[in-house]
């Protein structure tokens, strides 16, 4: 079986506060974007699980997050037969806050599902998938939705009015634990508006919506060329400028498709990923 699992753009990312396990209590605006990892999953005769990428850096062995929920499923639902290979096409840049190893282990355990017969809901995939990642429940339901908790709770919302969204990552790395320790580490935290934002998304007001968009991640996390992305996002008319998860991908809202078009030209004479994009309805899709 093949599907096309969808990256994410936080369009709201404010974290509340730490939990006593460690954990922290989010609160999230999330939205699918249609840049896709294709993700094949087929049954061998090795009785193991075979991970397959050709992408430098992605990690074909029990690290993988594809790896991970695929024993998370077999170990779920009791069953031994595990001989599976997991080919990975990448598209979504790596440690880019943008939920890439998420999609992959969504596509998964959406595709074992099929392949085992063991007609699981959604939100059963769901409960599978948080216990290997945060973002995984999401990459599951994908669209536009409001995620809370350690981002384990999924509300879908009203869909993100038809806009443009162009990424960008500069050639920097970041690392999640280090980004929430270096938010932990912080005096003060300008929180955000999140009861506006959840009116605006319920509206489906597109305006307000990207006056409000913002990550409290951005007061701890440093990316050095975020300034600059950001600046020619608004110069190209972006009505939006917010950097994604933990980082460090920034990304711009454009209604005008021209713009977009000019920000992403502008960008990629600098960066190497560079993207355009619309909002997705859907997190994952069969090919």
């Amino acid at each position: 079986m093949k599907v096309k699992s969808a990256a994410k753009i936080n369009l709201m990312l404010d974290i509340l506060k730490k939990l006593d396990n460690g954990y922290h209590s989010l609160f999230m605006i999330m939205q699918s974007v249609d840049l896709y990892d294709t993700v094949s999953v087929e049954k061998n005769d090795e009785d193991k699980i075979i991970i397959k990428c050709d992408t430098d850096g992605v990690p074909c062995n029990e690290k993988n997050i594809a790896y991970k929920c695929a024993v998370a499923f077999f170990d779920a639902l009791s069953i031994t037969e595990r001989g599976i290979t997991i080919e990975i096409e990448k598209a979504i840049p790596m440690a880019a806050g943008i939920a890439g190893g998420s999609a992959d282990g969504a596509a998964v355990l959406y595709c074992l599902n099929k392949i085992y017969n063991t007609n699981l809901s959604i939100k059963e995939l769901c409960e599978i998938g948080a216990k290997v990642g945060a973002d995984i429940p999401f990459s599951l339901v994908g669209g536009t939705a409001i995620a809370l908790g350690t981002g384990t709770i999924i509300a879908s919302v009203k869909d993100l009015p038809e806009c443009y969204i162009v990424l960008c990552k500069p050639e920097q790395d970041v690392s999640t634990p280090e980004a929430y320790a270096e938010f932990d580490s912080l005096n003060r935290v300008r929180h955000l508006d999140r009861i506006l934002m959840v009116d605006a998304v319920a509206d489906g007001d597109y305006e307000k919506i990207c006056k409000l968009c913002g990550n409290v991640f951005e007061q701890a996390v440093e990316v050095p060329k975020r300034p600059h992305i950001k600046g020619v996002m608004r110069k190209c008319g972006a009505d939006a400028c917010v950097m994604s998860g933990s980082g460090p991908t920034v990304y711009g809202i454009f209604s005008n498709k021209e713009n977009a078009e000019d920000a992403y030209n502008k960008l990629s004479k600098k960066y190497d990923n560079v993207y355009l994009c619309k909002p997705a309805k859907h997190g994952i899709t069969e090919v």
